[in-house]
Formats: C-alpha cells, structure tokens, sequence
C-alpha cells in the first residue's frame, strides 16, 4: 500500500506527527515549552514585550496561515495534479516544521534581533511554534477549499490590517531578514 492509498486521516496524522517532533527538535534545542511568564494566553497582542512569539497566537500567527496559502499554491504548482493534496499537506507540514526549527537557531535569532523591530526576540516558545504550524495547516486548508481571488482577499487583508496594527507584516519580516532598509526599521520603530 503505496502513498496514493493513504486516506485524509493518515495525511493529517503523519502531519501532526511531524508537528510533534519538530516541538521535541525545539526542546532539544533549549527552547521553552511555553512563556517564562509562568502562564499561557491564547493571545497575545503586544509586539514590543518579552512574551511576544511566547504564547499560542499573537500577531504573527497571520503570516502562517498565509504560509499555509503559499505553500499550497507552489506545491500544487509544482505537483498539479500527480500527487495527492494529503501528500501535498504532508511536504507543506515538512517545510513549515523546518522553518521553526531553523528560524529558532541562534543564527535566525540573532539576525532578528540586529535588523528587525524584534530587539527582545529570544525565539519563540514550543506552544508558540506548535500553533504556528497548526495555523499554516489552517490556510492550506484554506487555500485548498476556498477560491482563488478570496485566498488573495484574505492575504492582503491580513497583511494590511497586521501592518497596520504592528508596523509589521510577512513581506516586511522578508524584506527585513533578506535586505534590512533603515527608512523601514525607523518606520517599524515609530520613527
């Protein structure tokens, strides 16, 4: 019984499985399970605290679940129609897990911290890169179930309204990490 074979269930449990072992990966790390804090919110919403990327959401949880709509745009780009979009959600998990992985080593860390807004960013907690993965899960549902010009709604939409709200969104955190520009950094900082 081959990959083609796997029914939804599998493709999500083997997706969870990868989400696990990437949390173990990051304990092995030295990362937190959850806040210093000695609780965990739901949400947290301030940017500019020790508790940001501690939590199971906060603002950055939009850029993953636009991840999720990425993801599911390239891999079916890439694979149209030959493998099975569980498959597809299994090579999307596979990348997304990795970017928690490699975005909490110091190397990431530290470049957050000397070229973004991001000056007390000490990586982000286990629950914390757990959720994000589980939020990319959710736009590559998205994506998969929704129409096209609605996915490119939600993703503007989301980018402008984080934008808004923290002087920070997915494009700028990539403009940011790639190629710093100090008029954005000033801006971000409410310069």
């Amino acid at each position: 019984m081959g990959w083609r074979n796997f029914s939804t269930q599998k493709y999500i449990l083997t997706g969870l499985v990868l989400i696990a072992l990437s949390g173990l990966i990051l304990y092995f790390m030295g990362q937190v399970p959850t806040c210093k804090c000695g609780y965990v919110k739901l949400w947290h919403g301030v940017v500019f605290s020790s508790e940001n990327s501690q939590h199971i959401s906060d603002w950055y949880t939009f850029s993953h679940i636009i991840h999720g709509f990425g993801f599911y745009f390239l891999l079916w780009l890439i694979f149209r129609k030959r493998l099975p979009v569980g498959l597809l959600f299994v090579f999307a998990v596979l990348i997304e897990a990795g970017w928690e992985i490699f975005e909490n080593t110091d190397m990431v860390i530290n470049r957050y911290r000397e070229v973004t807004i991001s000056l007390d960013y000490y990586g982000d907690s286990i629950i914390n890169a757990v959720a994000d993965q589980l939020a990319m899960a959710v736009g590559f549902y998205l994506a998969y179930k929704l129409p096209v010009w609605f996915i490119i709604f939600l993703t503007l939409a989301m980018e402008a309204v984080v934008g808004y709200y923290i002087r920070d969104n997915l494009l700028l955190n990539i403009i940011m990490l790639i190629y710093p520009i100090d008029a954005i950094k000033e801006w971000q900082s409410g310069g």
